[in-house]
Formats: structure tokens, C-alpha cells, sequence
């Protein structure tokens, strides 16, 4: 399918324009350009009952900011289910503040809590501090679930991209520390190292993301060229700290775009974790880019995103009461 003609008219206007080579600008105008496009691109804000700015302390003592938007009044005699949600922007950009429509979306179309964490960015934090960030959260949520309204017993874990690859990785983490998690909610992770397949060669350049994007947030983000074989990074093909088995893990719905230069990762991704005895399942969406899943402003054939990835959770996590409405909400 050829791209539809909302991600066309996206592309067309970024070359136009002189698209924004956010690789190529230093890194406070990076971090700027990103706050202000993900607004702008992303769905209206929708309202929640609640939104509430918590913190939370990281293994060093450090302490981290988190979102919990509640759908409902929160109630300590009947806790809501809770996603535990990490922003994209390649570990290098990206806020709350980026994600907020998104997360206010699946919090409002869902009738679950989205906690939202604001991990620590390269290069001021290089790997592996946002996986360790990402782990100690799903750790606080899971210890002091009661204390937010939350159901301990009903988590899961998700998010966009770097943060999509983030959750993965904790939802084996989960797997290992014996946290039982509903679902794990990737929207085009990535889950490589590796920057030579036939969708990176199809759709490196000119699909919004770039192999010149991908490249810089290796340089920014990583250590040193070792780091690139750590499983951690590359849950794919990584060698270095993988763990023995991926089965006995939550279910994952993975989100994949026909024109992104990820989308063979999902592919495989998605076989490997049915080889090893877990239900996941690859959702494929014709005519969309890497990115078009918070730029539904723009492309309102997000909006089918949206929707399934709702039912999904709503399923994973008890809530299927009343989906026929939450499908009437795209």
C-alpha cells in the first residue's frame, strides 16, 4: 500500500520546509525542536479526572519525576489497573511533558491509570541508566501501588519507541524479579543494534525516521561500541547480559508501521517471543511512518492505533466492560 495521503502530505511539507535534522542540531535546540513538534503534532489533550506529579527514587538516590492520570476518582476499595508508561525520543529527547496527549488518550479511552516516567536522557546519562531508571519504576509502582489507588496485581508496562524498547526489556526484568504483568505495549520498538536490513535500506531516508537519526542516538546514548552487543540495548540480536529464555513473559501487542526502517525488528521480535511460548501479537498499519502513533493531529489515521491498542489493554487488564463505547470514543 502506498503511503496514505495524510503521512504523504506530512513528508511533502517537511521537505519543503527544509526538514528539521534534529542529529545535526546541538542538543539543547534538539531538545526544544522535539518539545515543541510532539504538541503540535499530537492529538488534542483530552481530559482525565486527575492528574497528579509524583516522585519516585531511583537505585543512586536520585530523585525521578512520574504522572499519574487517573480516568476516575481514585478509590482505595476499588484500585484501577495501571500502565506503566516510558516517552520516546531516543533516549536523548523527550519529556512528560512530550507525552502527555498520548498518555492522557490511553488513560481516558482505557479506564486504566497511565503512570508516565520521566527516565534520565544521554548524554548527560549513557547507558544503561534509563534501563536501570525504567526497572526501579516498575519497582516503586509495584511496591506503592495502594498508596496511588493502584492494583499491584494489574500493571503493565509500555511505550513509543526508545521507550517501547524500554518496556521490553522490563517485561523481562518483570518476568525475573516475579512481577506478574498484563501486557507489554511496544509501539514500534527498536531492537536492533544493526542498521543494515531491507526496511533500514527501503526506508532510511526520506520516511521521517532516518539511518542518520538512528546513528546519532547510538553515538549519544551508548558508551562505546561494546554497548551495541548488550541485550539491553538491542533486545533483538544483543548478545552481552541476555537473559536465558524469554519465555513466561506478559503478552506483548506490538504496534508496527509498513514504512518505518524498524518495522523488520517487530516482525522478528514478535516470532521470537511466540517460539519461546508467549502470546504476542504484531499489529501491522499500511501507509504509516515510524512516529505517526503521537502525530495524530496530523495523521488521523492514527486514530485506528489508538483504538486497537485501547482494546488491547482493556482486555489485558480486565476492562472489556462497556469496549463497545470505548470504540465509539475514535
Amino acid at each position: 500500500m502506498p503511503l496514505t495521503a495524510s503521512v504523504e502530505q506530512f513528508l511533502a511539507r517537511r521537505a519543503e520546509a527544509g526538514a528539521v535534522r534534529i542529529d545535526q542540531l546541538p542538543l539543547h535546540q534538539a531538545r526544544d525542536y522535539f518539545a515543541r513538534f510532539a504538541p503540535l503534532a499530537d492529538v488534542a489533550a483530552r481530559p482525565v479526572h486527575t492528574v497528579e506529579d509524583v516522585t519516585f527514587d531511583a537505585r543512586d538516590g536520585t530523585a525521578l519525576a512520574a504522572r499519574v492520570y487517573y480516568p476516575r476518582t481514585p478509590d482505595w476499595t476499588n484500585p484501577l489497573p495501571a500502565l506503566l508508561y516510558f516517552h520516546s525520543g531516543g533516549y536523548v529527547v523527550g519529556t512528560l511533558e512530550t507525552a502527555d496527549a498520548v498518555c492522557r488518550m490511553l488513560a481516558a479511552a482505557s479506564g486504566c491509570a497511565v503512570v508516565s516516567v520521566d527516565y534520565r536522557l544521554a548524554p548527560e546519562h549513557r547507558f544503561p541508566c534509563a534501563v536501570y531508571d525504567a526497572f526501579d519504576a516498575l519497582h516503586w509502582l509495584h511496591r506503592d501501588a495502594g498508596a496511588f489507588a493502584l492494583d499491584a496485581g494489574r500493571l503493565a508496562v509500555g511505550g513509543e519507541s526508545s521507550g517501547a524498547t524500554l518496556a521490553a526489556v522490563t517485561a523481562v526484568h518483570a518476568r525475573d524479579a516475579g512481577i506478574a504483568l498484563a501486557l507489554q505495549l511496544l509501539i514500534y520498538p527498536a531492537l536492533s543494534a544493526l542498521t543494515d536490513s531491507v526496511t533500514h535500506r527501503l526506508y532510511g531516508e526520506g520516511y521521517f525516521l532516518t539511518l542518520d537519526v538512528i546513528r546519532w542516538i547510538h553515538r549519544t546514548y551508548l558508551r562505546d561500541v561494546n554497548d551495541r552487543h548488550d541485550w539491553r540495548f538491542a533486545p533483538l540480536d544483543g548478545s552481552r547480559h541476555a537473559p536465558a529464555s524469554l519465555a513466561s513473559l506478559a503478552p506483548a501487542w506490538i504496534v508496527s508501521a509498513q514504512y518505518d526502517p524498524l518495522r523488520h525488528e517487530h516482525a522478528a521480535y514478535t516470532a521470537r517471543l511466540r517460539e519461546a511460548g508467549n502470546r504476542a501479537e504484531a499489529r501491522f498499519y499500511r501507509g504509516m511512518i515510524h512516529g505517526f502513533f503521537s502525530m495524530g493531529r496530523v495523521i488521523p489515521e492514527a486514530s485506528i492505533a489508538h483504538r486497537d491498542t485501547v482494546l488491547a489493554l482493556r482486555a489485558a487488564l480486565g476492562l472489556m466492560d462497556g469496549a463497545s463505547d470505548t470504540a465509539r470514543d475514535f
